[in-house]
């Protein structure tokens, strides 16, 4: 009787011992892909905060483009508001400064 009960407990602590080999194996494994996770979690928080900071320059260059953009769109109403003579008048001595440009240069060649 003790033979065989010695043969089956040495079974059993080979068997608890393998189980135990692969339990670690698994254990490392994992720690192994948490360390992973943990790296490529902290790596997407870096790139969130560029990425945020990024959009908050964004911002405030459309704002003060905003601000330009009223102000232009203002003065193109106020001249709008303006008499047609006035404006065909601006456009007409616009016309011939542009052209005294061009002739100016296409001369001094």
């Amino acid at each position: 009787g003790d033979g065989a009960a010695a043969g089956s407990y040495g079974y059993a602590n080979s068997g608890y011992s393998v189980y135990e080999e692969e339990n670690d194996r698994l254990t490392e494994s994992l720690r192994t892909k948490v360390s992973a996770i943990k790296s490529l979690s902290i790596e997407i928080g870096t790139e969130v905060k560029n990425q945020n900071k990024m959009l908050s320059e964004i911002e405030n260059d459309f704002d003060s483009t905003g601000g330009l953009l009223g102000a232009t769109m203002g003065r193109l109403r106020t001249l709008s508001r303006g008499s047609q003579t006035k404006l065909l008048c601006y456009m007409m001595l616009f016309s011939l400064f542009v052209f005294f440009v061009i002739y100016w240069i296409i001369k001094l060649r």
